[in-house]
């Protein structure tokens, strides 16, 4: 079995988050890993053909970006083991590339519990980065932390 040296700890910025991050910060310190919280910023995209708008597009993927800044920096300074990264692209994706990239031995990831034909419309962020983590992943549903 793999020793648990990295653990990458997914966020959305949601006001559930907090719970997500004090439980993957508790894991971290109980295995003696290094923690890596983790934002991804999934850019709007183009509307059709219309450029109308192009400009306010980009200026909110921006403010996400600049608010995504602030939330990590101080999560960085609360927990000294931690590092954080702000990624831009498909959520999933950049997810699973990160894991990858500094060989997590664990994904910590938060789940909202969707159920039914939401969770089968939209999909689940956290079911397909379970089925497709190089490593174990944990999924926590923080209402229920």
């Amino acid at each position: 079995m793999k020793e648990i040296k990295d653990i990458v700890a997914p966020i959305d910025l949601e006001g559930h988050s907090q719970k997500l991050i004090e439980y993957a910060a508790y894991m971290a310190e109980e295995l003696n890993a290094k923690i890596s919280f983790i934002h991804v910023v999934e850019p709007y995209p183009a509307i059709g053909e219309m450029d109308l708008g192009t400009e306010t597009i980009k200026e909110l993927t921006n403010m996400r970006f600049k608010h995504a800044e602030k939330y990590l920096a101080d999560l960085a300074t609360k927990y000294t083991n931690s590092t954080t990264e702000i990624l831009k692209g498909e959520i999933v994706e950049e997810i699973i590339h990160f894991a990858r990239k500094i060989d997590s031995g664990l994904i910590i990831i938060g789940t909202h519990g969707a159920k039914g034909i939401e969770n089968f419309l939209l999909g689940s962020v956290a079911e397909r980065v379970v089925k497709n983590a190089h490593c174990p992943t944990l999924v926590l549903n923080p209402f229920k932390l």
